[in-house]
């Protein structure tokens, strides 16, 4: 058994011996192979170094060579820029001999017309001494008698001849000029149509007056109040009258009346909604009549906000008067005399149809329609010379420029024809605004209308900030202005109206 065991350890190591060997020939192998591809890596790696070297170099001798290459050519380039120096310095020197040889012989010129000067002023004083002597008169002695014996003989003859030029001017600028504003008016002939204080809106049927009169006069109330015009129903058949001396007012009332019989249903609430409608409608025919009017007279290059202030005029009057028609008119007018008289007939133009453009917001803004007018023009940039053409059309300021004397006379000539205006009325509308305007300057009033012709003041007022005795008060206070303000006929009815809504929303 001993035997047997000491066979197999024998056995045993001698495997292990054999293991080891063949494990350690294996390992020396693949060193070997490592060894062998590591000396193929670093032989392709010199060769790649050499490729690259080799490639740089190649790559250096171009470069160099280009260098050289470019070198050369600023080399050259600076020779020929030396020598055109070189040349010019040459033409520079000889310029410079021939300034200097002109310099001394030009020196010696003057000197010789100096020496000349002198030789003749002697002469000069010479022969003066001797005339002198022989006149026995001083040079200012002459002269004095000279003028005093030319004044005697044509004194006569040139004060006959200055009159006679100064008839014959006077008489040929008064001819030429009523030849142009004659031929003016001629070539634009517009009828002259004045603006009235009353709208006729025409009726279907003549129950409608019962609808829009409403339940104990409440929807006519309503129409009124809304619009600020009187509704005057039962004088005339088949139609209704609206009278408000603005005809801005009138034209919403009729829009509204219109919508509110094609819908059919007449109440408050409506009324106030078709009320809201045609205001907006009426804004934008605005826009639309200002556009057709700088159509009209040739102008294409003004602001939107200004033709839009155009448009307004057309419902302003002035002495029963359309404004805006009145400014085209006055366009047309200046346009054909600038072009007679050879002036700027563009500013001619613009100044004559935008020389009102004030009396479009002047109830809203405090100053004259021509100071509105000016700070307008220059808030939009129009051009000075349309200012200066148009602010001098009532004398409030001087003639700048001929262009604005144009736009004055066009202006005489627009509202003093025939059936242009009417003083009268203008006063009336005046009286009428200034009622409106007495009553707005009170704390708390929301809108104020004069209607009845002006015996009636209407003044609704903001409940929330007037109460019952403080309307009170107000409408005797507004009454006591009136007396103290204006001068009127008659009486006129001061009614504060404080009406108290509460809205609330079912969600």
């Amino acid at each position: 058994m001993d035997s047997s065991i000491l066979t197999v350890v024998g056995v045993a190591i001698l495997c292990l011996g054999i293991g080891y060997f063949i494990s350690r020939a294996q390992v020396n192998r693949r060193i070997t192979d490592e060894g062998e591809r590591a000396k193929s890596k670093l032989a392709e790696a010199d060769e790649k170094a050499k490729k690259i070297v080799l490639e740089a170099e190649n790559k250096a001798a171009d470069l160099l060579a280009d260098v050289r290459r470019e070198g050369r050519e600023q080399k050259g380039k600076i020779d020929s820029l030396e020598e055109r120096i070189l040349r010019r310095e040459e033409i520079l020197d000889k310029k410079l001999i021939a300034l200097s040889t002109d310099e001394s012989s030009l020196k010696n010129r003057a000197e010789e017309l100096k020496k000349k000067e002198a030789e003749i002023d002697t002469i000069k004083d010479d022969l003066s001494k001797r005339l002198e002597k022989i006149s026995g008169l001083s040079r200012e002695e002459a002269l004095k008698k000279l003028y005093a014996e030319l004044k005697t003989n044509y004194n006569q003859d040139l004060s006959l001849f200055v009159q006679k030029l100064e008839k014959e001017r006077r008489e040929e600028v008064e001819k030429k000029a009523a030849e142009i504003i004659t031929e003016s008016l001629e070539r634009y002939a517009r009828s002259q149509v004045a603006e009235l204080t009353t709208t006729t809106f025409p009726l279907v049927d003549e129950e409608l007056k019962g609808k829009i009169i409403g339940r104990e006069g409440r929807n006519i109330r309503a129409l009124e109040r809304a619009t600020g015009v009187e509704l005057i129903i039962d004088e005339t058949p088949d139609s209704i009258v609206i009278s408000s001396f603005d005809p801005l007012r009138r034209e919403v009332a009729k829009l509204a009346l219109d919508k509110l019989i094609k819908d059919g249903r007449i109440q408050p609430a409506k009324i106030e909604e078709k009320v809201e409608e045609a205001k907006q409608e009426i804004n934008k025919r605005i826009m639309e009549i200002g556009e057709a009017a700088v159509m009209e007279v040739g102008i294409y290059d003004l602001p939107k906000e200004i033709i839009q202030l155009l448009g307004r005029l057309h419902f302003r009057t002035s002495y029963g008067q359309n404004v805006l028609l009145h400014s085209i008119e006055m366009a047309h007018i200046a346009s054909m005399m600038a072009a007679e008289l050879g002036l700027n007939v563009e500013v001619a133009k613009k100044g004559a149809l935008l020389h009102d453009i004030g009396k479009a917001i002047d109830h809203e803004v405090e100053g004259t329609h021509i100071e509105i007018g000016r700070k307008l023009l220059k808030k939009y940039n129009i051009a000075e010379p349309v200012i200066q053409a148009m602010q001098s059309h009532h004398e409030d300021y001087p003639y700048a420029i001929p262009e604005a004397f144009i736009v004055t006379t066009a202006d005489v000539l627009s509202g003093a024809r025939p059936g242009a205006r009417r003083d009268s009325l203008e006063n009336y509308i005046k009286r009428l605004g200034d009622l409106e305007k007495i009553a707005a300057e009170f704390p708390g009033v929301k809108q104020a209308y004069a209607v009845s012709a002006g015996r009636e003041l209407r003044v609704f007022v903001t409940p929330e900030k007037i109460d019952d005795f403080r309307a009170l008060e107000m409408a005797r206070e507004i009454a006591n202005r009136i007396q103290s303000e204006l001068k009127y006929p008659g009486e006129i009815k001061v009614m504060v109206i404080r009406e108290m809504r509460a809205v609330e929303y079912a969600k």
